[in-house]
């Protein structure tokens, strides 16, 4: 998750070590730190729990994008579990100093990229389309809506591709474009999370 904003009981302790666990593949029970940062919040152990194993089968060899990427929990646990490649994005100096160092640590920086800009200016340039896209921008009210009109105007995700979204559970299902198909979504606590699907396109 991006550390832009959140609300400040959400803001970590002053001085407080953060971290997490990788949860599966082959970085399993390693710990993965982050630094205090104003509205940086990692996905919960539960939620990246259940996005996996509903990913289980679709991410052996894939190119995934972790476009807020804060802690780097998603795209850290994407290449435990076998993906070929994650580009992180953040805005944050310490957020991208400190993934760049844990990615090092963990012997990941052959297969990832972490680069410093905002999600709408990386995702206003060409690039190439990616498998598997984590969406997890800061907490707000339709915080979504501009990033995934981003994504879909810009060709970002692959046909056939899969989209995580993360959003505050009372904002409920995102809205999403015509393509895409919501295919699982759940709560847990002030949690709303959900994965869609780019529908498959003739010829591709």
């Amino acid at each position: 998750m991006s550390a832009v904003t959140a609300p400040k009981s959400q803001k970590p302790a002053p001085g407080k070590r953060n971290s997490l666990r990788i949860i599966g593949g082959g970085w399993r029970g390693r710990r993965v730190h982050f630094p205090d940062s104003a509205g940086l919040r990692p996905t919960p152990d539960r939620v990246r729990e259940t996005l996996f194993n509903w990913l289980q089968f679709s991410l052996a060899g894939t190119r995934c994008l972790d476009l807020f990427a804060g802690s780097g929990a998603l795209g850290i646990e994407a290449l435990s579990r076998g993906a070929r490649e994650v580009v992180f994005v953040d805005e944050a100096t310490p957020v991208v100093q400190s993934l760049r160092e844990e990615l090092e640590h963990l012997e990941g920086t052959a297969r990832s990229r972490v680069l410093q800009t905002t999600a709408a200016r990386f995702l206003g340039q060409p690039g190439e389309p990616f498998d598997v896209i984590f969406l997890d921008p800061p907490f707000a009210q339709s915080a979504l809506a501009e990033p995934v009109a981003l994504i879909e105007a810009g060709g970002w995700a692959k046909s056939g591709g899969w989209v995580y979204l993360e959003a505050q559970r009372q904002s409920g299902a995102p809205l999403l474009p015509a393509g895409w198909d919501l295919v699982k979504s759940k709560s847990a606590g002030e949690v709303g999370y959900h994965l869609a699907r780019v529908r498959p396109r003739l010829g591709q």
